[in-house]
Formats: structure tokens, C-alpha cells, sequence
């Protein structure tokens, strides 16, 4: 049998804050060795074209659009830029057999045409966001009354616009493709009742990490980094609104105001003017790091007690995923992606998200007492830490992204010849 020819894009846009990079990493390194021939292809990246090899697998980086299209608008400029990517690739490609390109941004929908115009070929789509989530801080309930009215007034509504564009965007994608990846059961469930999308047509595959375990024992890094022996509280994402600092800062302010003895490490970097208002009294109680690297990162999931993560909507989270994998019991929101890799009572603690006509939140005095219940209760965070543990090497190991990514392009239906 011929092997698959695999071409991963990538592109140099925000998005790739959400995890993007890191999935594609992942991926190359879970398929490694697998049989299947890996391109990935870095659109808007650098001033020239070049290619190299590193590992066994081809990247190819591509300059962004010349400055000859910019009297274009947003969408003919893009339609442009990537029917020439296509072109470009038309002579490089000299095997076309088995060939597999996968797509990973919502605003590859020109893409995906000019792709299908050009190869035989099979296109799969990853989902690692929906638009309306950001605009909507993933209120499901807000986007389903959106949809029923779409066509009511939307001149006068820019936010709705919004979502009904990005929505008719994404279906038309999803209906382009041959194959939907959903990173949760939750947002597979929302492309078949609100996207009509047939279930045939999606696959759910969980992102997958490389496996670590920690060289040093928890007290020696406590040593290492000067950590009191006190519980860690460990917070890790973006300092924004989506992330739910505020509803960490509230809830912990909360238990030092109980008396309670323990710290706060909040790793990540953002809008740190806002949320040190809400530090305000007990600054000595919380360490803020910035951004840093993996390897010190890794060293505070090691120390952490316990880990919050109170995301207004994520689709399977990272962050999570290393929290099971280092052993961390975790307080998560019940939004989209969290709610199912957090198993309430056995790996952590939900704590709602609750959805109103026009906003979402969060009680910060529930997610108090979950912290509160955790940090009394040192047995409990064991067991559940234990328990993540396991859950990660079940579902979100590199060996079970390998395995279920492998299923998936097998099963596509290409015509040998």
C-alpha cells in the first residue's frame, strides 16, 4: 500500500495562541515513524520560500501576500493569496497518491476550494475554535437565539452580524471538507445541531502531549524555587477575561480573608495592570510569573496542590492536559471542552458556568468552597491526582493521538490506481 502524504498547515496569526503551534508540534511527533510522509507548510511566515528537513519531517515556509494585493479587500486578498499557495504547491507535490492536506483555521475556506479544485485529494479540518466563542465568551445559549434570528435587524447589531457571518463562514468549510476533527464531544455535538453537519463526517480526537515526569522530587523543587511548605494554588493561561482570573483572584481572596494558609501562582502573561487591582491586600500571597519556559513550567505543575481553571469556554485545553499528566487534582469550569476531560468527584471539581440571555459567569464563592474542600482534604487530592493521571495516558497521551489520528486517515476512502 502506498504510504499517506501528509501536508499540515500552519499560519503566523493570533490564533496560534490558542494552541495551535503546539497541537501541530504534537502531531508531528505522535505520527513520527508512523508511515505517513509529514509536510508542514507555514503560511505568512517568512521574507522568502524556504524548505528544510528536521527529523524526518519537511517544513516549508512561505512569505506572506505582496504588497501589490492590498488594494484588495480581507476576503478577494486572501481568496488570492491562497489560490497561489495552490499553484505553488502544484509544483512541488510530485506524488499525488493517498495525499491528505489538513487545515487548522477557520479562515482557510478559500483554501479548502482551491485545494479541491486542483488535487485529488482528501482535506481534513481540525477544530480549535469557534469564532462566536470569543464574542459570546462561549454562551451556547446566546448563539442558538442569535441563529434563530439572523435575519432580523443585523444592520443594527454589529456583535450579531459578527456571529452570523463567522458562523455561515465556518459551516461552509465544514461542508467543504471530507473530514471534521472536533477536539471534544461538546463541540461535535454543536456542528450536528446547529451546523448540520452529519455525524459521519466528524471524528472527535483528543489533543495528546508528549510524556514527562519530573527529575526532581516535589520538595526539592519547593527548595529550588523557594516555596514555602504551605499549599500551592497554580493558575496557567493568558491574563484575560476568557481565562477566568478574576473568578480565582475573588475566590482566593475569599480564603485568605478565612484565614486559610496557602499561595497563589499565577504563570502566564496578559493584562496584569487589571487583575493586580484585584490582588489588592494580599499581594504577599500571590506570585506572578510572566511567561516562562516549559521545562520551569513543568517544575510548578510538579509543587502545585491543586490546579483552577475556570475558562469561560476551551476545547481541550493543554493546560489540562498537563495538569492530568503531572498528577494535579483540577478545579474547571463546566464550559464546552473542560467539562468532559474533567471527570467531577474522580480526576477534580467542576464548578458551573452559567449562562444568562446577554452574558456568562462564574461563582467565585462556589469555586471558594472548592478550593476550600481540596486543600482539606489531602486524601482526596491524591486520589484524584492519581486518577488524572491514569486519564491522561488513557485519552490524552501522544501514544493515543498516534493511534486515533492513524484510525482516522486510514479510513478515508482515496481511489488507488
Amino acid at each position: 500500500m502506498q504510504p499517506i502524504h501528509l501536508y499540515i498547515f500552519n499560519e503566523n496569526s493570533r490564533a496560534s495562541v490558542y494552541g495551535i503551534g503546539t497541537y501541530l508540534k504534537e502531531l508531528a511527533i505522535a505520527l513520527a515513524n508512523s508511515g505517513v510522509r509529514i509536510t508542514v507548510i507555514y503560511l505568512r511566515d517568512e521574507p522568502v520560500i524556504r524548505m528544510e528537513e528536521i527529523d524526518g519531517v519537511r517544513h516549508w515556509h512561505i512569505p506572506d501576500a505582496t504588497e501589490e494585493t492590498l488594494y484588495l479587500d480581507h476576503d478577494k486578498r486572501a481568496k488570492q493569496y491562497y489560490r497561489n499557495i495552490v499553484n505553488l504547491l502544484r509544483l512541488y507535490i510530485q506524488d499525488t497518491r493517498r495525499l491528505v492536506f489538513h487545515l487548522n483555521y477557520t479562515q482557510n475556506g478559500s483554501l479548502a476550494e482551491a485545494l479541491k479544485n486542483t488535487f485529488d485529494c482528501k482535506i481534513v479540518f481540525t477544530i480549535h475554535y469557534l469564532n462566536w466563542c470569543f464574542g459570546l465568551s462561549g454562551n451556547i445559549t446566546q448563539f442558538r437565539d442569535i441563529l434563530a434570528t439572523q435575519v432580523i435587524n443585523l444592520e443594527d447589531d454589529r456583535l450579531k452580524k459578527s456571529v452570523v457571518k463567522s458562523y455561515r463562514k465556518e459551516k461552509e468549510l465544514f461542508d467543504r471538507v471530507d473530514q471534521v476533527i472536533c477536539l471534544s464531544e461538546n463541540t461535535r455535538q454543536i456542528l450536528t445541531d446547529d451546523y448540520q453537519i452529519l455525524p459521519n463526517k466528524t471524528t472527535v480526537i483528543y489533543n495528546g502531549m508528549t510524556h514527562h515526569d519530573p527529575v526532581l522530587s516535589k520538595q526539592e523543587l519547593r527548595q529550588k524555587y523557594h516555596i514555602p511548605d504551605i499549599p500551592i494554588i497554580l493558575f496557567v493561561g493568558r491574563l484575560d477575561e476568557i481565562k477566568g482570573l478574576t473568578y480565582v483572584m475573588q475566590a482566593f481572596k475569599t480564603m485568605i480573608d478565612r484565614q486559610i494558609n496557602c499561595h497563589l501562582i499565577v504563570v502566564g502573561n496578559g493584562s496584569f495592570d487589571s487583575y493586580m487591582k484585584e490582588c489588592e491586600d494580599i499581594w504577599m500571597h500571590v506570585t506572578w510569573t510572566g511567561l516562562i519556559d516549559r521545562k520551569k513550567l513543568y517544575d510548578l505543575y510538579a509543587i502545585a496542590d491543586i490546579g483552577v481553571m475556570p475558562s469561560l469556554h476551551e476545547q481541550c485545553s493543554y493546560v489540562a492536559i498537563e495538569m492530568m499528566m503531572h498528577g494535579v487534582p483540577l478545579i474547571a469550569s463546566t464550559s464546552t471542552g473542560l467539562r468532559e476531560m474533567i471527570e467531577d468527584g474522580v480526576t477534580g471539581l467542576h464548578v458551573p458556568v452559567v449562562e444568562h440571555p446577554d452574558r456568562v459567569e462564574i461563582d467565585s464563592s462556589l469555586l471558594a468552597e472548592k478550593m476550600l474542600y481540596l486543600l482539606h482534604r489531602p486524601e482526596d487530592r491524591k486520589r484524584m491526582g492519581a486518577n488524572a493521571r491514569k486519564r491522561y495516558e488513557w485519552l490524552y497521551s501522544s501514544e493515543a493521538m498516534r493511534e486515533n489520528m492513524l484510525k482516522l486517515f486510514t479510513s478515508l476512502p482515496f481511489v488507488e490506481f
